[in-house]
């Protein structure tokens, strides 16, 4: 790994237009949040940088729907956002916005000199136009269906579906957001940065590691799916981009460039920029305005994006070249894309309301902030799209934090307070423990510390290597190993006899407890507080504790010394009970609409009066009901309509009962036309 005197770590700026789902913890905060954790564990100098993502065309969108003004869009988010990651623990050093004055003259600073070192290209293109609207279609204004799976709502500037990324021009059967109306061409003018003329050297960064033919970074360290990605970016060639829309909210071009007028930086040209801006702020309320730079430019600092794979072409080319052009800032050494985690067998939908929001959870359940923590962590779609269950949430919490972590500190804390008044006993060097591996053998109290420090050693390379997953899973080795040794030496039947061989093995678990409150700190940071004061020992806030505990059990050094007090303790988890699990599954599957699936679609074509009036719309009361074999949605009612009985099949299954409908009325269009659906008839629909 890079061993830079300073590191500088970015999280991928959440859009403020929505709130932060278990998704985006998963792929981008948590990550990070380990990795800066660890980083400061181990005595380095971290700036640990994220911020609220504030402009472009999507926030517009957000404030039409909802009928007030950008401006309060943003605010509103952002704050939510501020409170979700406290909620969270995630421990930035500075949290900005894009929509901060500071941000603006920074973006600005970084257009100007491009423009000023002729990096980019002017270029007048055709672009959608909207005639009712009256007005130029961003990207996120044009839906139709996407070129390479199908799916009939991608934007023109992604398929939220299979994740691509697209130009509107690829969208098949395109259409305005803002009227429903097929958008016509017109030309507009842009300046476009000239990526094919960065090729060369960006295919020698991301594959060879090298920057102007010296070594940079170690490629073998990187994702092989973030280095996938790019190769075929560029192995298809590069194309100039667009850095500039036609928009009417976002940074503006400086006015003192000829055609500035009416023009903003393209979204995904300002929003990296926020992390200098976010830094330039930090050392601002530091009161050194220039210390950002040392973090930024030094070339003794190193630069790491954690982000989801769907911004892996932004921070891995294209900001990349905007920061070699720029000629004084340092190029990312890593960039540790996580792919997508997934929900109860669906993918994640904010229009749908498909998704856990985090914020909201942790405000009706701020108990399971750690055990929500542990979960993502523990299903982290590192290398791979991974799932998030509530039976595997509960399954997780009961079977791995109570019955193993939580049993373990337990264990060791009331076996200590019965036998010893709460101190740590005393040992004998050179008594025997039982040795795990070997069920005839013996081992000693100094060798089961020099396993201990290997466990250690493998948690500090795999988070060295952003395997968070294995990280965790050697932490609670660390706790199940503990649980082992209890069981195999049952001191609770050999104190009376053996009060050597006890002592010596609680003195252990002792030092083995401590360990455990430093290596569980990057994970869950308030717990593993937790644990320190059971231990009546001082929270973790210095730099280099992990450093320090790995030094001193290489060099078999114990821990806590006998007769060390330790603290009052309490269960560190309790357990999840499963009528919990099931009210939280009713209440996704419940709510899985209400949000509306139209959120950004545009209208259909009006219809007159006289199209109305064609509908018979009847009532009737459901007389039985039944869920139609094979399918998760699908209910067949009989109806009684007055006049007759009707068979109707209505997709409802997934919000009710069928018992919970017998003797409702509802209201029913009669002269649908019958159409089979799953082999039964359906004369007519619910509304």
């Amino acid at each position: 790994m890079h061993n830079a005197k300073r590191y500088v770590v970015t999280s991928a700026l959440p859009y403020a237009n929505g709130p932060l789902h278990v998704g985006h913890l998963a792929g981008a905060y948590l990550p990070a949040d380990i990795f800066v954790r660890f980083l400061r564990l181990s005595g380095k100098d971290v700036l640990f940088i994220c911020g609220s993502d504030e402009n472009g065309a999507a926030i517009t969108m957000r404030a039409r729907k909802e009928g007030i003004s950008p401006r309060e869009v943003v605010d509103k988010y952002h704050d939510q956002f501020l409170d979700t990651f406290r909620k969270v623990n995630i421990s930035f050093d500075v949290y900005h916005r894009t929509s901060d004055p500071l941000h603006h003259e920074t973006a600005q600073g970084f257009f100007r000199k491009l423009y000023e070192l002729g990096e980019f290209e002017e270029k007048t293109t055709k672009q959608y136009f909207d005639v009712t609207a009256g007005q130029f279609l961003a990207d996120r204004y044009i839906q139709g269906i996407c070129p390479k799976c199908g799916f009939e709502d991608a934007y023109g500037d992604q398929c939220e579906n299979c994740g691509s990324t697209l130009s509107p021009e690829d969208l098949k059967s395109p259409r305005s957001t803002l009227s429903g109306d097929k958008p016509e061409i017109r030309e507009t003018t842009h300046w476009f940065l000239p990526l094919d003329k960065y090729e060369s050297w960006l295919k020698d960064w991301i594959e060879e590691g090298t920057l102007e033919g010296e070594p940079h970074h170690f490629p073998e360290d990187w994702k092989n799916h973030v280095v996938g990605q790019c190769k075929s970016w560029i192995d298809n060639g590069l194309e100039a981009r667009a850095m500039t829309r036609d928009l009417d909210w976002g940074v503006d071009v400086p006015e003192d460039i000829p055609g500035a007028k009416g023009k903003k930086l393209y979204v995904w040209m300002d929003a990296p920029i926020g992390y200098v801006s976010a830094a330039r702020y930090w050392a601002q309320t530091k009161g050194n305005p220039d210390l950002w730079k040392a973090y930024w430019q030094d070339e003794d600092s190193a630069l790491i994006h954690f982000i989801g794979k769907d911004n892996i072409v932004f921070h891995c080319i294209i900001f990349p070249a905007i920061l070699k052009a720029m000629g004084t800032y340092n190029l990312p050494i890593n960039v540790p894309a996580n792919q997508f985690m997934n929900l109860e067998g669906d993918k994640i939908s904010t229009s749908r309301n498909w998704a856990v929001w985090v914020g909201e959870f942790l405000s009706e359940t701020p108990e399971y902030a750690d055990i929500l923590r542990y979960y993502l962590i523990r299903n982290m779609p590192e290398l791979k799209d991974s799932e998030f269950t509530w039976e595997g949430f509960r399954e997780a919490a009961n079977n791995e934090l109570v019955n193993t972590l939580a049993n373990f500190v337990n264990r060791v804390l009331v076996l200590t307070g019965k036998y010893y008044g709460g101190k740590v006993p005393d040992y004998d060097e050179s008594e025997m423990l039982i040795d795990l591996d070997n069920a005839e053998g013996f081992t000693c109290l100094d060798s089961e510390l020099l396993r201990i420090y290997d466990m250690l050693y493998q948690l500090h390379e795999s988070i060295w290597k952003f395997d968070f997953r294995s990280g965790l899973r050697t932490v609670m080795d660390l706790a199940a190993y503990g649980n082992q040794i209890i069981q195999a030496h049952e001191p609770w039947k050999r104190q009376a006899e053996e009060p050597a061989m006890v002592s010596a093995l609680l003195f252990l678990c002792n030092q083995l407890l401590t360990v455990i409150s430093v290596a569980l700190y990057p994970f869950l940071p308030s717990k593993a507080d937790e644990l320190r004061k059971m231990l009546n020992l001082p929270v973790i806030d210095e730099p280099g504790e992990l450093t320090d505990v790995m030094n001193r059990l290489a060099e078999g050094e114990v821990l806590l010394l006998p007769g060390h007090k330790l603290g009052d303790h309490h269960h560190l988890f309790n357990r999840i009970p499963d009528n919990w699990i099931q009210v939280q599954k009713e209440k996704l599957f419940n709510t899985k609409n209400s949000i509306d699936d139209l959120t950004y679609a545009p209208l259909k074509n009006p219809i007159q009066f006289e199209d109305f009036g064609k509908l018979d719309i009847r009532s009737g009361t459901i007389v039985s009901a039944e869920k139609v074999k094979n399918t998760d949605k699908l209910m067949k009612l009989t109806l009684d309509m007055g006049f007759e009985q009707r068979t109707v099949v209505s997709g409802i299954a997934a919000y009710y009962k069928p018992e919970d409908t017998i003797g409702r009325k509802v209201s029913v269009v009669a002269n649908l036309a019958p159409k089979k659906l799953r082999g039964i008839l359906s004369q007519g629909m619910i509304l």
